[in-house]
């Protein structure tokens, strides 16, 4: 459902002078073209602006915080902590989507779900606190939704390959991904998946793709080898 602007300026903290510059940030190109509004008036120039912004904050925090880390581990850090799954979870967390102004074929088609979309309109409101706020409120913004519980999302985005490599480097059995269910409209898909070794299932996630879900999955596979080990079926063998 779609909200009012007041709650999420609530919800992320900052309130708006100009609230021309959140209204175009939540703006969907094809909510502009359906409303035959100047081609201008989407998100995605503020967006353009907020991954700038975005890029540079998330740089220095990372400087700053990790001052023993190499270059080639920052690059990949930042990139792992800004990408485009990265900034949808971003998103969800503040339920950017449910305040969006999408076009009638973009709502119908999941829109308001889709990594894509919500990824961009996160950089969008980046940027729109730049100009309407300057840098140290976008810094706030960015260290508060972006950069906070930091070992946990790498987790979280790299879990199919921490968790492939540690089976494999304990000789189980193969890792393997199923399908338990598959529902909704070819554009607006929901998967159940369960990760498994051999024939042991040991994490179950739910997502819009196929590659989420197994994301999902496998997360909840590491947490739960972490907590129990002796659900790989070999006592103490893994430790992530």
């Amino acid at each position: 459902m779609k909200r009012t602007q007041e709650g999420l300026e609530k919800s992320i903290g900052y309130r708006f002078g100009n609230r021309r510059l959140l209204t175009q940030a939540l703006t969907h190109s094809s909510y502009a073209n359906e409303h035959r509004m100047d081609k201008m008036a989407c998100n995605e120039r503020l967006e353009f602006l907020g991954d700038a912004v975005l890029e540079l904050l998330s740089s220095e925090f990372l400087f700053d915080h990790f001052p023993q880390m190499p270059e080639g581990d920052l690059t990949k850090t930042r990139a792992r902590m800004v990408c485009e799954p990265a900034l949808a979870y971003c998103a969800r967390e503040i339920s950017l989507g449910d305040y969006l102004l999408l076009g009638k074929g973009e709502e119908a088609t999941g829109g308001r779900m889709r990594e894509s979309v919500v990824s961009d309109a996160f950089e969008a409101v980046i940027g729109a606190i730049y100009l309407d706020g300057g840098l140290a409120n976008a810094k706030e913004f960015v260290h508060r939704f972006v950069m906070n519980d930091m070992e946990n999302k790498q987790l979280f985005y790299d879990s199919k390959t921490i968790l492939q490599e540690k089976i494999q480097s304990m000789g189980e059995e193969v890792l393997s991904y199923e399908i338990l269910k598959e529902e909704g409209p070819d554009h607006n898909k929901l998967f159940e998946v369960r990760a498994m070794i051999g024939n042991r299932e040991i994490g179950r996630g739910e997502g819009r793709s196929k590659k989420s879900a197994e994301q999902e999955a496998a997360y909840r596979a590491i947490l739960a080898l972490r907590e129990n080990p002796e659900t790989s079926g070999q006592a103490g063998d893994i430790c992530i």
